[in-house]
């Protein structure tokens, strides 16, 4: 009988040891499929100038990139102007038309608020608001950036 429970305590270890190194083995695995995901839509959004979107499944992952390549190529620009005397701009005179994209968006974040300020004013829950005014403000933001 003493055998039996001594094979048991035994196994059980064996199969907390083996528990222990599948969770961390899966949770390494999840980290380097992050990444790699995190990296193909920096170069996605790069080569293609638009966001990747996650399947239906995934509702709450969100990635905000924190480099930016094109800012890396326009600072030795930077370095080769600031050598040369450049001619004044004659963009200066004539202001530049403004973004459509941009535009439109801010177009519809005033909509969007003015939608909030109403469902604040009936006392509607206002959280799904809010969170589409703050994902087209992330997006104008991005859209400024390049």
């Amino acid at each position: 009988m003493s055998d039996v429970i001594s094979d048991y305590q035994k196994w059980k270890e064996q199969g907390e040891g083996l528990r222990a190194q599948a969770r961390q083995a899966m949770e390494n695995r999840f980290r380097a499929l992050l990444t790699e995901a995190a990296q193909l839509a920096d170069e996605y959004r790069a080569d293609f100038g638009g966001q990747l979107k996650p399947p239906a499944q995934i509702t709450a992952f969100r990635f905000k990139s924190g480099v930016r390549p094109k800012a890396k190529k326009a600072a030795p620009a930077a370095k080769s102007a600031a050598k040369t005397p450049a001619p004044p701009a004659p963009a200066a005179a004539a202001p530049a038309k403004p973004n459509p994209k941009v535009v439109a968006l801010q177009k519809r974040i005033a909509g969007a608020r003015k939608k909030l300020d109403d469902a604040k004013a009936a006392g509607a829950p206002t959280r799904p608001i809010e969170d589409k005014i703050y994902e087209m403000e992330d997006e104008l933001r991005l859209l400024a950036q390049a």
